[in-house]
């Protein structure tokens, strides 16, 4: 059958994600996308919680605070009127004293050491191999947090430095979790104020990466993500009207071509489960003191208890058990 669009294939992963399997995402847009969706289906997920990082060598870096439990060092912070900052995290990881931005990224590195020591999976987002570094020190930021230009030093990272900054973060990771997985993408957002020519060159210098290390490494696999919404769904409908990120439908579209690649059996039902009950839960009575909606609720509580020890749904029945009336 013509289905008139390239429809890309999701793949096979020989390894399928359970319900129990602590998730770790970092990096650019996608990191955040799937990490809220995976959350949503209460999985345990921490979602990039170094802030929105876009080039390889910075979220290699965050990795490698991450895995040896380091503070940065005080050279990368920097005060812009009365915001601190720091050069290797987003404008978002940010406070009106220093004191307290380091205690904050102390807890945040702290927190994603133990959650790295755990988990299962770590979905790396590459957004852009344009990096931007540091003329008083040499060295690359993930951030340049509106500083004037002339501070920094455009340049590109090339397929090498990406691949051995990735080994050694690889082996670091191996050792303080052997059994850890890792999937590579690359996000489909454009940089355009890098110009279309050089988002390409910056695209492709990504993607030839991703195949080496998925190449060289088993337990290293890439999801394609960017070629999903590239070609599979190249018309401009399934663009935002900055004509830049993806839509809704697109965004569902990739969530689930990734389930359908890398969830087992069993969570693939949950899913389906948990998303009815969600739909339900959505539910906004006119009347919710009637005998239907009280009904409904009584109801809704049983199918949560039984899932309780399975997934953590204490907040959903508190909600449920909020609406019940007296004597119910």
């Amino acid at each position: 059958m013509n289905h008139f669009r390239t429809v890309v294939s999701p793949g096979y992963s020989p390894t399928k994600m359970g319900l129990s399997d602590k998730i770790l995402t970092i990096g650019s847009c996608f990191a955040d996308s799937i990490g809220s969706r995976l959350h949503a289906v209460k999985l345990p997920v921490s979602a990039n919680p170094f802030g929105t990082l876009y080039n390889p060598h910075s979220i290699h870096k965050a990795i490698r605070y991450a895995v040896f439990n380091e503070i940065p060092p005080a050279h990368s912070f920097l005060q812009q009127a009365d915001i601190h900052l720091n050069y290797d995290f987003h404008s978002e990881v940010s406070t009106l004293d220093g004191d307290n931005l380091r205690t904050h990224l102390k807890d945040i590195i702290g927190t994603t050491h133990y959650f790295l020591t755990q988990a299962k999976w770590l979905i790396i987002t590459f957004g852009t191999a344009w990096v931007y570094e540091r003329n008083d020190t040499g060295e690359i930021v993930a951030n340049c947090h509106k500083l004037p230009g002339r501070n920094f030093s455009k340049l590109l990272l090339r397929e090498a430095a990406i691949v051995s900054s990735f080994e050694d973060i690889y082996q670091e990771l191996r050792t303080v979790n052997p059994g850890l997985r890792i999937i590579l993408t690359v996000s489909p957002v454009r940089h355009l104020k890098d110009t279309l020519e050089l988002n390409s060159v910056s695209k492709s210098v990504l993607r030839t990466a991703c195949f080496t290390l998925s190449e060289k490494h088993p337990a290293v696999e890439y999801f394609p993500a960017y070629e999903m919404m590239m070609d599979d769904l190249r018309d401009y409908r399934f663009y935002k009207e900055d004509m830049i990120h993806p839509t809704a439908v697109a965004e569902d579209y990739i969530w689930k071509n990734f389930a359908a690649r890398f969830f087992s059996t069993e969570l693939d039902a949950f899913t389906e489960e948990w998303t009815r009950i969600q739909h339900a839960l959505a539910h906004r009575p006119f009347h919710p003191a009637s005998s239907g909606h009280q009904a409904f609720l009584r109801e809704m509580l049983k199918k949560l208890e039984s899932f309780r020890g399975i997934v953590d749904v204490d907040r959903e029945i508190r909600a449920l058990q909020s609406q019940l009336a007296p004597g119910n």
